[in-house]
């Protein structure tokens, strides 16, 4: 009996384990390949993925920060805030660090705030800075 116990408690602890880790999200519409090659929005790839992702980004409020990098890739900036908040930048236009000729002063971008669990808790597509 106390095998079976055993047992039964370790495949419990693995199936919670496994459902703990993150997946990356499914978002309809948007080519998250596309946009995972786009860094820094230098390649315009981001840009025709604006109307979808406004669809869609309320879909990723209470994702976890593994869930983000899954999904969208590295930020293409991270800042760091108050009270353990953060916030990871996409830029959706060519950011200030591409070799462009047409720069805009503030290109549009998505930032993510993720709260001290390391959760999305807005979703923004902005011009300005967080």
């Amino acid at each position: 009996m106390s095998k079976n116990l055993n047992t039964y408690i370790l495949s419990l602890l693995l199936m919670i384990s496994i459902s703990a880790c993150s997946l990356k999200v499914d978002l309809d519409g948007m080519d998250l390949e596309a946009w995972k090659k786009d860094r820094n929005g230098c390649l315009g790839l981001r840009e025709p993925q604006i109307d979808a992702f406004r669809l869609v980004k309320n879909e990723l409020l209470g994702k976890d920060n593994q869930a983000l990098l899954k999904t969208f890739g590295k930020p293409d900036r991270v800042e760091l805030a108050d009270r353990s908040q953060n916030f990871f930048i996409y830029y959706v236009e060519p950011s200030p660090d591409c070799d462009s000729e047409d720069l805009k002063s503030d290109p549009i971008k998505v930032i993510f705030r993720l709260n001290a669990m390391s959760r999305v808790s807005e979703v923004t597509i902005s011009t300005l800075d967080p």
